[in-house]
């Protein structure tokens, strides 16, 4: 059994972006990662640019000017300003040749064809230069970037409007169990409603995998055996849901064995989460999750997550982390590090009540997981904790 910090350097040493380069329209591109250098094809911005609301100026020694004309954001004119002229002007608008400095409108005082400024400016005070953001040949985002809001933004401010990126991976969830009845179906007695297969996929979701198969596998070892080598062949992630512990109907494991996947590591010293597996087979990856809802999402949030981070171009650096106040008093039990769901707001942390791995009230309502790893006996109130944030 290995600890947290052996099982998160495990992940990331056997997980490798797919070396798959696709081209795609920029609006579709969010959330992926670029898979080579993006190159500017323009100056930006392209012309001398006003930053603000007001007058553009030919600077003189007096503080009264005279007004000419006006140019908007989209105008192509050159007005053709000589020493003591301006021109009304607005933001975004190409700043003329001739002028040499921008006054916010707030500073100046208009009468007639004529204005005063309060103060001397500096020359090109106001006034974003060309090329400024970043200049035509300049790197403008480096492989290995995610494609976040901002960063489609700035590249479509460029004229870009393909990138290439990495392919998404193909995922398939596999849930295991007779026990498992699909919710809108009559429950049985002894019989519960399925809910790992639809909380991972709407976690992968949530993350911008869209590429998901799910799968379901009664305990039946012929079963379990041929649907994950079917998977296998056909994808690059596979998570399987249940089945991964010692009982007499577990049977994901002696599969796993049985397709000679290798078995990266077996075991987690943490709780919730314990019986979690890691293996590969060529170059697909795969995760035997524990089958109690709170340790699956647990695993995802902690392991999977770190996987489809490096399978994306991306450093695999996992969930987000800060540091935080506590305000609850938590005491450890036994030897193994706890992953304990919480809600983070402000600076501050409150540690939940209910962290049973089969329940799942408490995630429904959690943002963030603390750790309390082996050398942590008890967090007391004010203790300033460190805190991983769930992308929610």
């Amino acid at each position: 059994m290995i600890s947290i910090e052996e099982a998160l350097h495990a992940v990331n040493l056997k997980s490798k972006e797919i070396s798959k380069e696709i081209k795609i329209s920029i609006d579709k591109a969010v959330n992926l990662t670029l898979f080579k250098d993006v190159y500017s094809p323009i100056n930006m911005p392209p012309f001398r640019q006003s930053a603000m609301d007001g007058y553009a100026l030919n600077l003189h020694d007096d503080f009264t000017y005279s007004l000419i004309g006006e140019v908007k954001a989209g105008d192509s004119h050159q007005p053709r300003l000589k020493k003591g002229e301006v021109v009304r002007i607005f933001t975004g608008a190409p700043v003329p040749d001739s002028a040499n400095a921008v006054i916010m409108q707030e500073k100046v005082m208009v009468d007639e064809n004529k204005i005063t400024v309060e103060n001397k400016l500096p020359k090109e005070h106001n006034i974003r230069q060309i090329g400024e953001q970043v200049k035509k040949g300049e790197l403008a985002l480096k492989k290995g970037t995610k494609l976040i809001p901002a960063a489609i933004g700035y590249l479509s401010s460029l004229g870009i409007h393909e990138v290439s990126v990495y392919k998404m991976p193909s995922i398939a969830l596999i849930t295991t169990g007779n026990e498992l009845v699909e919710p809108g179906e009559p429950l049985a007695y002894g019989k519960i409603y399925e809910s790992n297969s639809k909380m991972l996929q709407s976690a992968l979701i949530k993350l911008g995998f869209t590429e998901i198969t799910t799968h379901k596998v009664r305990d039946n070892y012929t079963d379990t055996y041929s649907k994950i080598n079917d998977v296998i062949l056909e994808n690059d992630l596979v998570i399987i849901s249940g089945g991964i512990s010692v009982g007499d109907y577990d049977f994901v494991g002696k599969a796993l064995k049985e397709l000679n996947v290798e078995e990266v590591f077996y075991k987690v010293n943490q709780k919730p989460g314990k019986p979690l597996f890691f293996g590969k087979k060529g170059n697909t990856l795969l995760f035997a999750l524990p089958g109690n809802p709170a340790a699956a999402l647990t695993c995802f949030y902690m392991y999977v997550f770190v996987a489809l981070q490096k399978l994306t171009g991306l450093e695999g650096n996992g969930l987000v982390k800060v540091f935080a106040k506590s305000t609850s008093n938590h005491e450890k039990m036994g030897d193994r590090s706890l992953l304990l769901k919480a809600i983070y707001n402000d600076g501050k942390v409150t540690i939940l009540e209910g962290q049973s791995s089969a329940m799942l009230q408490t995630f429904a309502v959690s943002n963030a997981i603390v750790k309390m790893s082996n050398g942590m006996d008890k967090i007391n109130e004010d203790d300033v904790i460190e805190v991983m944030l769930l992308p929610v």
